[in-house]
């Protein structure tokens, strides 16, 4: 059987305030491990009312019940009402899930202001992103992030080197299907890649191509047999709200077809990094999802 590596992503601050202790008691009830990424400065999730005119993007909101998992308050957010400061908040609540045992790192800075605008960003507002989710997740948690992961799964030609300058070992930035040395612009990264291999929640909910089968469902039968190691991202809104329940039956699910449920770092410590193959970054489109994505492109020689 496979591992299957859960990474969380925790965008906004009702998602760090309520849905990640939420994930947290479930995976210390079942005795697993997993990967907490941390947005961690202003919530601005009502700016991203500028993605209606990306293609998907309404039917991506009409499926998933937008209001439903965010709430209104976090939808107006850098808009009517002003973007509360996620790390500030929540010094508390951050440092308790890493006492726990369980890896945290580095998602964002801003969040929205990453996924609309990183694609077509230069080297130095690249930098002050990163940068400064590092800066806020060192002064919560005594040390430097070991892993990052890109918001949106968007990155541009500069984010690999800065990674490594930044301190990051590794990071989950991309969608694919195994770990990878990422390669750009015919530059060899020094961060590996463990990119995220599974569909998501919020992908598959309302997915009209999948029939009357339940998302859970569908996960599971992906993974029947599977003898490749994954990696699993969830969203604290979503499975730390109101599919918790369905997230412990996955977990349950996966557990009977005999796979490991670990973390990035279990995952990572596993690879032999100098062996591993070098791919490009590409970006592509991803069924549920709107916009195009970074995913992990073809083999080159690096």
């Amino acid at each position: 059987m496979a591992r299957i590596a859960l990474k969380v992503d925790v965008d906004t601050e009702r998602g760090t305030r309520e849905g990640v202790p939420r994930i947290a008691a479930l995976l210390e009830q079942l005795g697993v491990k997993a990967t907490f990424l941390f947005s961690l400065g202003p919530d601005h999730t009502g700016r991203a009312v500028r993605r209606v005119f990306r293609r998907g993007f309404v039917g991506k909101v009409r499926r998933t019940s937008v209001l439903q998992h965010y709430g209104l308050r976090t939808l107006l957010y850098g808009t009517l009402l002003p973007g509360p400061h996620i790390g500030r908040r929540n010094v508390a609540l951050l440092r308790d899930i890493a006492g726990r045992g369980f890896e945290v790192g580095v998602h964002t800075y801003d969040h929205t202001r990453w996924q609309d605008g990183v694609m077509h960003a230069d080297e130095a507002w690249t930098h002050r992103e990163i940068a400064r989710a590092q800066a806020q997740f060192t002064g919560i948690f005594g040390a430097a992030a070991k892993v990052h992961g890109a918001a949106g799964w968007q990155l541009n030609p500069y984010v690999p080197d800065l990674e490594y300058a930044l301190g990051f070992r590794y990071a989950s930035d991309v969608r694919g299907t195994a770990p990878f040395i990422p390669v750009i612009n015919g530059r060899r990264s020094r961060v590996p890649q463990l990119p995220t291999t599974l569909p998501t929640l919020d992908e598959l909910l309302g997915r009209v191509d999948l029939g009357d089968a339940p998302p859970i469902d569908h996960l599971v039968a992906l993974t029947r047999g599977a003898s490749v190691d994954q990696v699993y991202t969830l969203h604290a809104e979503l499975e730390g709200g109101a599919y918790l329940q369905d997230f412990a039956r996955l977990l349950q699910a996966w557990r009977a077809q005999g796979h490991e449920l670990c973390d990035l770092a279990t995952q990572f410590a596993s690879l032999d990094a100098a062996s591993l193959p070098h791919h490009e970054i590409a970006f592509a489109s991803v069924d549920g999802r709107a916009g195009v994505l970074a995913t992990q492109g073809p083999a080159c020689s690096g």
